[in-house]
């Protein structure tokens, strides 16, 4: 029998406090208030559009976008609101440097695109990887074979588990995040950091030593 899978974000989700779910289209069934997709046989739970916490998970990407700054953890992405965080759908042209750790490669029209959670990613060269529409053909796609997904970009490497930063110097909370989403962006433009996270989470815990924290 196949194993379900649940996404590294998903389970985080669990043990946070209370949200509201609401469906979207991509959920076959639910388990614990995600919702299982299986589009592509993707098999990966993750919480649903509209589902409400009160932080986001440790390690989740800021990224910004057109004046908004939006989080990106494990194949989820949240958008502020209030003192909480929102589970959304990304729009459509924000970029990402490094692809969900659970993603279906697919091959549509002549032209790669990567898929999680409802969300198709195409290929965003010297940046990573934009969101898209779902491109033509998207329903009729199917995934790639395995032999062929281990040479698409990420598709064999498994990320680092994500640090626990310590300040040394008594930094606030809000100065450990600002510091953190700082360090995110300048990694980003650091040789092959695009293309493997483990380069990426290096150069990462390096700008965060120099801004006197401690990573384990």
């Amino acid at each position: 029998m196949k194993r379900l899978m649940l996404g590294l974000g998903a389970a985080l989700y669990l043990m946070a406090a209370g949200g509201v779910a609401q469906a979207d289209e991509h959920g076959g069934h639910r388990r614990g208030g995600l919702e299982f997709d299986q589009r592509y046989h993707h098999d990966h739970y993750y919480p649903p559009r509209g589902y409400v916490v009160g932080g986001v998970p440790g390690g989740a990407l800021s990224i910004g976008y057109s004046g908004v700054n939006y989080y990106f953890h494990g194949g989820v992405w949240f958008r502020p609101s209030g003192r909480r965080y929102v589970v959304i759908a990304p729009p459509f042209g924000v970029v990402i440097p490094l692809l969900p750790p659970a993603y279906v490669s697919l091959w549509i029209g002549g032209s790669p695109y990567y898929y999680a959670n409802g969300v198709y990613y195409a290929p965003a060269p010297g940046q990573g990887y934009t969101v898209v529409a779902p491109p033509p053909g998207a329903d009729s796609a199917q995934p790639m074979a395995p032999s062929t997904q281990s040479r698409a970009p990420m598709a064999a490497v498994k990320p680092p588990p994500e640090p626990i930063i310590y300040p040394r110097n008594g930094q606030s909370a809000n100065q450990t995040e600002g510091d953190r989403q700082e360090c995110n962006r300048w990694a980003t433009t650091q040789p092959t950091a695009l293309a493997d996270a483990e380069v990426f989470q290096r150069a990462v815990a390096a700008c965060m030593d120099g801004r006197g924290y401690s990573l384990r």
